[in-house]
């Protein structure tokens, strides 16, 4: 492919990603945002995905299979965790105007200076082996690509001197866009909207182009993943990367787990993207599943491409890091291979770009500023704008890390794999790990143990992984790795303290993790915090608390000149700004600062919170004290404040169990209104159905005495027949004003009760025997059983005999119209000294979520085979109040279609 039309697609491409990142500030200008939305911000999170990603998983894949899996499936497994976690972190972010990792960490443990250049150093030096890899990764496929059909074929030509080879050029370029977008002016809060809107762009472009390449390979050089598959098996090199001997390394699988768990958050890159630039916390909720699905689809054909790969170059040095790009070359789809080489562009340019800029920030923040404001703080009126020292700072450190990453390709990470070169760095950042989420969960951590923990920790990452990687390439000596460090066999890099069976970078995250967590755990449980550390670790702690409540009282009385803090936020945030922010502060106040000469402390506290979202927490902190007295507070005012404080919390108690007691009442109130409009319902429902039933047997006797009177010569039978049915429907008159009228002297109190002794089984055999004729009509089989003794209980006989005769109507009424099946019986249970009769039928049964309502009144349980059945829906509610009264209990057991069985239990 002609160079010519590569190098101006390249910069075609980038030039198309700045226009994203400027038109989207332009919208910013205007006051709309394109990405405050959680598909944006998801977007922007696959910034994970670098040329590792791109290329990497590819190269491992070929290597170890399944090996490539475990850097995704951690991210995947921790992403549930993420509202608890890093929604956690966001807020607390936002409160502070944290601007990096560095700046949480120092913040968390008392806004401690040498913490948060400690914090920085650390990720410096392990992320620049992983900024390396990008600039190895598009410099090795500019090569690739520019060689056309040879680029299998070792050149001939002599290697180009160091300073004029494709990675220098990369370099140079990278630099000079890293600015533009991440350094061209400095932002008080260190968000860039145009920069994050562009990286989701670029994570649309690299999986875009990975599938597309997947596809080709995939469907068009083979048929599909069978057809890949089953070739594979047929492949010596191929069939043994997928049998049954190349199965997973179990300890390598967990740490890699781990480690890729850590780095999703703990990268400079993923904590800027993932924390600082987040403009709304609840976009957590979408990007927890949103990320990983990102995840999976790039890494569907990750092994597919591995298998192409190794079939088709598996006879040459063709590294498999690039069988991404060599397939289609090597296919004669040039377009295709120009797509692949934007992705993998795409996929490290982003990485780059925002690493970069966070680690600028880091640097400027954390290392240049603290010791040259501290330097201008001791010259006399010698403190000037410092707006052009940041910006300055930050492209200086831009180009130096850059360059610094290009001298490590060329001198050490030349002939390493990418994965490799990773793995180094992710488990440097994973160093940060116990400082951070033991600071966010533990109050009783402290700065020194934070210290102890991470100097530890670095220093066994550098001495088994960094150190003994400059011994292979010549650096070091090589007894280091074969010996040990100072010739003891002990000290071996990859066997530390005879640690074997470990692959070397779950080796040295073992060492590494489990001595920095130690150390942190145990130096803080025997050092004291100092007081802005209890402060700051209870705002991280209990964020929540701070978000409705905000700050604590403090430790420190601190004032100042008002015009002193006016000249601060000036020299560090422009004319402009500071106009803005004081203006806020008053509108959120109701005061009017141009009546003040002395700040309070909620306004020294508030410029400190905003210098700190521009130039880090420890730089405030230290351009702070130089123009606030602090002293002190006393006893009597720290009782004071307490006493305070405990008027507060006792209003807050009482308003808080008030409002649960409003909350009680008002749910009481609205049960008593559902209740009231079901009984109101319940009420005409019985009104309804009394009249109905009132209007049948008067309808019919009306009817019959009509016919009696005018038919003077009916036979003697046909007389004796329609009399017997006007006394049947005047007993069910009678019976339903019986039940009407027991409801009311229910009700009243006014029912009338005889108490006497009275043997309970022939109270049931004569009830039972006065239904025997109507079971017998309608064919229905019935069985009494009752105890060979005499059941004596003490009660009102009549109503008893009521209850059973009720139990027996519904039984009668509910059981199957064919083949029905009633069944009473009585026994005696001594030990609880209770009568226990059981009235069951064979009918359609009761549901389970009807029956607590069939015992209230105007109560009918519509079936949807039989209708809403005949009767008051009183009966059942006044056999209830009978047992209750005599001090006993009734409950059904029923199922649908299954019959019903009503158990009364009586005392004896």
């Amino acid at each position: 492919m002609s160079v010519g039309i590569f190098i101006f697609s390249s910069i075609a491409y980038i030039l198309a990603l700045f226009g994203v990142a400027y038109f989207s500030d332009r919208w910013v200008k205007k006051g709309k945002s394109l990405v405050s939305n959680p598909y944006i911000y998801s977007l922007s999170l696959a910034v994970f995905c670098t040329a590792w990603t791109f290329y990497g998983s590819v190269g491992k894949a070929a290597a170890s299979g399944l090996g490539f899996l475990p850097i995704y499936l951690g991210p995947t497994i921790f992403a549930p965790l993420w509202l608890l976690v890093i929604r956690k972190m966001i807020l607390i972010s936002k409160l502070q105007r944290i601007t990096s990792i560095a700046d949480f960490i120092s913040s968390r443990y008392g806004k401690s200076a040498f913490l948060g250049g400690l914090v920085t150093m650390i990720a410096l030096i392990g992320v620049i082996p992983y900024i390396s890899l990008q600039i190895r990764a598009i410099a090795g496929s500019f090569d690739i690509l520019t060689m056309g059909k040879n680029f299998l074929t070792p050149s001939l030509a002599p290697s180009p001197s160091f300073f004029y080879t494709a990675a220098f050029y990369v370099t140079v370029v990278l630099a000079a866009f890293t600015i533009l977008f991440g350094a061209r002016n400095l932002e008080p809060n260190e968000r860039h909207e145009g920069l994050v809107m562009a990286i989701a762009f670029e994570s649309f472009v690299k999986l875009f182009t990975f599938l597309a390449i997947g596809i080709f390979v995939t469907f068009f050089l083979y048929n599909g993943f069978e057809d890949i598959f089953h070739k594979a098996t047929l492949y010596p090199k191929t069939a043994e990367l997928l049998g049954d001997k190349n199965k997973p390394n179990g300890i390598e699988w967990l740490w890699l787990n781990i480690l890729s768990m850590f780095a999703v958050i703990l990268l400079p890159r993923q904590f800027h993207i993932g924390v600082v630039e987040n403009s709304n916390p609840n976009f957590i909720a979408k990007a927890m599943w949103l990320f990983p699905l990102y995840m999976l689809l790039i890494n569907i054909f990750v092994l597919p491409i591995a298998l192409a790969g190794l079939m088709q170059f598996g006879g040459t040095d063709f590294k498999p890091d690039n069988f991404v790009l060599g397939l289609p070359l090597a296919a004669g789809n040039n377009l295709l291979a120009l797509m692949v080489f934007l992705g993998g562009l795409s996929a490290a340019t982003s990485m780059v770009i925002v690493e970069t800029t966070a680690l600028s920030i880091m640097i400027s923040n954390h290392l240049v500023m603290p010791p040259l404001i501290r330097s201008m703080l001791n010259k006399e009126n010698e403190m000037g704008d410092f707006s052009g020292w940041f910006i300055g700072v930050r492209r200086i450190s831009i180009i130096l890390i850059l360059l610094t990453s290009f001298v490590y390709v060329q001198t050490i990470g030349s002939d390493i794999s990418l994965v490799s070169i990773g793995l180094v760095s992710f488990t440097a950042v994973s160093q940060f790990a116990p400082v951070v989420f033991g600071g966010i969960f533990w109050k009783g951590a402290t700065k020194w143990g934070a210290m102890g923990g991470l100097i530890i920790g670095f220093l066994l990452w550098a001495i088994t992984l960094p150190i003994p990687a400059l011994a292979e390439v010549g650096i070091l000596p090589h007894y280091i790795i074969d010996q040990g460090y100072f010739h003891i066999a002990l000290f071996k890099p990859y066997a530390l303290l005879g640690l074997k069976g470990f692959d070397r970078i779950s080796h040295a995250a073992f060492w590494s993790i489990l001595l920095n967590t130690a150390t942190y755990i145990g130096v803080s449980l025997n050092t004291r915090p100092t007081p802005i550390e209890v402060t700051q670790a209870d705002f991280f702690v209990n964020i929540y608390k701070y978000i409705t409540t905000g700050n604590e009282f403090e430790v420190v009385k601190r004032e100042a000149q008002m015009k002193d803090l006016v000249l601060l936020l000036k020299r560090f945030m422009g004319e402009e700004r500071t106009q803005t922010l004081l203006q806020k502060y008053e509108e959120e106040n109701t005061i009017s600062l141009a009546k003040i000469t002395k700040a309070t402390a909620d306004l020294v506290n508030y410029t400190e919170t905003q210098l700190a979202g521009a130039i880090g927490a420890s730089s405030a902190k230290i351009l702070i004290a130089s123009v606030v007295k602090e002293d002190p507070i006393s006893l009597d005012e720290m009782l004071n404040i307490l006493d305070q404080t405990h008027e507060i919390m006792t209003a807050n108690k009482a308003l808080e169990y008030k409002s649960k007691e409003l909350e009680q009442t008002t749910r009481k109130l609205q049960t008593a209104n559902e209740q009231l409009q079901e009984l109101d319902r319940l009420k005409a429902d019985f009104v309804t159905t009394v009249t109905h039933e009132l209007r049948t047997p008067m309808t019919s006797i009306k009817a019959l005495s009509k016919i009696l009177l005018d038919n003077q010569n009916l036979s003697k039978e046909k007389r004796e027949e329609f009399l017997n049915i006007v006394v049947l429907e005047t007993e069910r008159v009678s019976r339903l004003i019986n039940q009407v009228l027991d409801i009311e002297k229910m009700q009243s109190n006014a029912f009338e009760w005889t108490t006497e002794q009275f043997d309970l089984n022939a109270i049931v055999n004569r009830a039972y025997k006065s239904f025997v004729p109507t079971f017998d009509q309608r064919s229905i089989t019935h069985h009494c059983k009752l105890p060979t003794q005499p059941t004596t209980i003490t009660g009102d006989s009549d109503r008893i005999t009521q209850v059973i005769v009720n139990l027996l109507s519904n039984a009668l009424k509910f059981s199957k119209p064919t083949n029905g099946i009633v069944n009473i019986s009585l026994r005696v249970a001594p030990e609880a000294k209770k009568a226990i009769l059981h009235v069951s039928d064979n009918g359609v049964g009761i549901a389970i979520q009807q029956q607590p309502q069939i015992f209230d009144k105007f109560t009918q349980i519509n079936n949807p085979q039989m209708g809403k059945p005949n009767g008051s829906g009183l009966g059942l509610f006044i056999t209830s109040r009978i047992i209750h009264y005599h001090n006993g209990t009734i409950r059904v057991e029923s199922k649908p279609e299954m019959g019903a069985v009503f158990i009364v239990e009586l005392p004896i």
